[in-house]
């Protein structure tokens, strides 16, 4: 089994020697937890948990179709929030990414993330095709 890093021009990529933003070994997906971090990796300023987890959830997207897959094809995402209050803005922000039987799913308050302006980092993992077996 070989493992291939992909790389989208939407999404960009950690400095050298940290971390692969996705990785694909067989048909399975793996991406690392993305957060609202603009091109320079400066985190967004002023947004909220709704807005938080369309960037992140859209980073998501652009990675999996990048590796020849759809959103369709995520079978699993693990959410980390700040303040569980806010998870439904999270939720609300899931529902518009994911149709039909949703991946599984954690939602897990942590006391930080990478920068103190962060307030949700979402990862998730996929199995390319999964949707179409269906």
């Amino acid at each position: 089994m070989a493992i291939e890093r992909v790389q989208s021009e939407k999404v960009s990529e950690p400095p050298p020697e940290t971390w692969s933003n996705c990785l694909v070994a067989d048909d399975r997906v793996y991406i690392a937890g993305m957060t609202a971090r603009g091109a320079d990796f400066k985190p967004l300023a002023d947004m909220d948990e709704y807005e938080q987890a369309r960037v992140c959830l859209t980073k998501i997207k652009h990675l999996i179709e990048a590796a020849g897959g759809s959103m369709a094809d995520i079978v699993r995402v693990n959410i980390f929030v700040t303040d569980i209050r806010n998870r439904e803005e999270v939720w609300r922000a899931r529902r518009e990414f994911f149709t039909g039987d949703f991946p599984v799913s954690t939602l897990v308050e942590v006391s930080a993330l990478a920068a103190p302006e962060m307030n949700v980092e979402i990862e998730a993992e996929g199995v390319l095709g999964a949707s179409a077996k269906g």
